[in-house]
């Protein structure tokens, strides 16, 4: 009942209605838990849209593949894009994380605005032990806000294969100054080892929800506006 309408005050006229003609509290109460508890059955879950950015073989596959079924997959042939979905638990609450894996290549340039202009978020990936690939990821951003025109869009930082430390060809320093200088996070990852694939995600699905939140805030208050306006 609340699920369809969205308004209680139906449910609790009805619940009056009850204990004026039964006087049983009890039955009354256990009602409104099975009405409650339905309710919460078909709440539409939150979906967050990721979007997997970063030069090809920096390891954007490997990462998703641990996030989604805890294995790591060292080969894996790109294509134009792959999408998964995921139910997690963020901060209490169930949300649905919808994450593209885009190939990264040049072949494929013609239709990344497109995957960019639908995203919620960006996960930003680059190699460690290839310095181009930190290089690139200018270009990707750059890419990212001519697309949204918005430099607080939810994005962060991931330096990959922090297994392979020994062929290391970008700092941390020089990472971490680059993220300082877009305002995002940074962190290191393996997706061999795991270290950090669920602390990015999760890092990004935060920024997209604290988002979302601010939006919605913003919105609502100028409907208040509006609705003031016309009395």
């Amino acid at each position: 009942m609340i699920g369809e309408t969205n308004d209680i005050t139906p449910v609790l006229s009805h619940l009056v209605i009850m204990v004026g003609e039964t006087n049983d509290i009890i039955s009354v109460l256990s009602h409104l838990v099975i009405i409650v508890g339905e309710a919460n059955d078909i709440m539409p879950v939150l979906s967050h849209l990721v979007i997997m950015v970063g030069s090809g073989g920096v390891g954007k596959s490997a990462l998703t593949l641990q996030f989604m079924y805890a294995e790591f997959v060292e080969d894996y042939e790109p294509t134009k894009a792959d999408s998964y979905r995921k139910k997690v638990i963020l901060d209490g609450s169930e949300v649905s994380i919808d994450i593209l894996d885009t190939a990264g290549q040049e072949d494929y340039a013609a239709i990344r605005d497109n995957y960019y202009r639908s995203g919620e978020g960006f996960f930003c990936v680059f190699s460690i032990c290839e310095a181009q690939s930190f290089k690139e990821t200018e270009s990707f951003r750059d890419q990212i806000l001519r697309v949204h025109d918005d430099e607080s869009i939810p994005f962060i930082l991931v330096g990959n294969k922090a297994d392979l430390e020994d062929q290391r060809e970008t700092s941390k320093d020089d990472a971490l100054a680059k993220a300082r200088e877009w305002n995002v996070p940074y962190l290191e990852s393996s997706a061999k080892t795991k270290m950090n694939v669920d602390e990015a995600y999760f890092d990004l699905l935060r920024q997209i929800s604290k988002k979302k939140a601010a939006s919605a805030q913003v919105k609502s208050k100028e409907k208040k506006k509006k609705k003031c306006i016309i009395l």
